[in-house]
C-alpha cells in the first residue's frame, strides 16, 4: 500500500496529465488518466506504441469502467462470467461505449478492461476515482519490467513517478479474453 504522501504524489501526477509507473499482478504498468488525450499521447510516445493498438483500462471495480464500456451489449451470462473472474488478472475485451475516443480503443470498437486484485492498483484507482490506462512498463519490443529498478533502467528517467512496490508475483501478464467470442488473445 502507498503512504499518504506517495498516494498524493501519484494523484497529483495523474491530475497534471503525467504518466506514472506502478506494479500490477505480474509486471509494472505505465498509466495515465484515460480522459486526458494529451496524457495518452505522452504515454504512447514514451512507449513508442502505435495509437491503433488501443489501451487497457485498469480499475478498482466494475462501476469505474461503466463510462467506457457498453454494458447493455453484454448478455447476463457474459456479465456473470466476467464478474466472476474479478478482481483478478483477467482482462476482458468488451464493446466500447458509443463515441469513446480512439485514443483508448485504437482501431477497434471494443475496449480492454480489468478489475485488478493488486492492493496498490485498488488503492490508486479508488483514490483517483476512476480507472487508469495500463500498458506494460517497457519500450515496445523489450521485455516488460518486473521491478521499479527495471522501469527506471529501461525508461531512463522519462517518468515523473515510479511507485516502488512489489508486483502481485504472477509469472505471466494478465490473460486477455474477448467477451463476445471467448477468444483468448493472450494466455495468462
Amino acid at each position: 500500500m502507498l503512504s499518504e504522501t506517495e498516494l498524493n504524489k501519484a494523484i497529483k501526477a495523474l491530475t497534471d496529465g503525467q504518466v506514472i509507473a506502478y506494479p500490477t499482478e505480474a509486471v509494472f504498468g505505465v498509466g495515465c488518466d484515460p480522459d486526458n488525450q494529451q496524457a495518452i499521447a505522452l504515454l504512447l510516445a514514451l512507449k513508442q506504441r502505435e495509437k491503433s493498438k488501443g489501451l487497457i483500462l485498469i480499475a478498482a471495480d466494475y462501476q469505474q469502467l461503466l463510462p467506457y464500456v457498453d454494458d447493455s451489449a453484454l448478455s447476463a451470462e457474459q456479465r456473470e462470467r466476467m464478474l466472476q473472474s474479478w478482481p483478478g488478472p483477467v482482462t476482458w475485451v468488451l464493446p466500447a461505449r458509443a463515441g469513446l475516443t480512439d485514443w483508448l480503443t485504437g482501431q477497434f470498437d471494443t475496449i480492454a478492461v480489468r478489475v485488478s486484485d493488486h492492493p496498490l492498483v485498488q488503492q490508486l484507482c479508488r483514490a483517483y476515482g476512476k480507472p487508469l490506462t495500463s500498458t506494460s512498463a517497457n519500450l515496445s519490443g523489450l521485455p516488460a519490467c518486473r521491478s521499479a529498478a527495471e522501469v527506471r533502467a529501461q525508461l531512463d528517467g522519462q517518468l515523473p513517478l515510479v511507485l516502488d512496490a512489489a508486483t502481485g508475483g504472477r509469472l505471466n501478464p494478465s490473460e486477455i479474453r474477448d467477451i463476445r467470442t471467448g477468444h483468448i488473445f493472450r494466455a495468462g
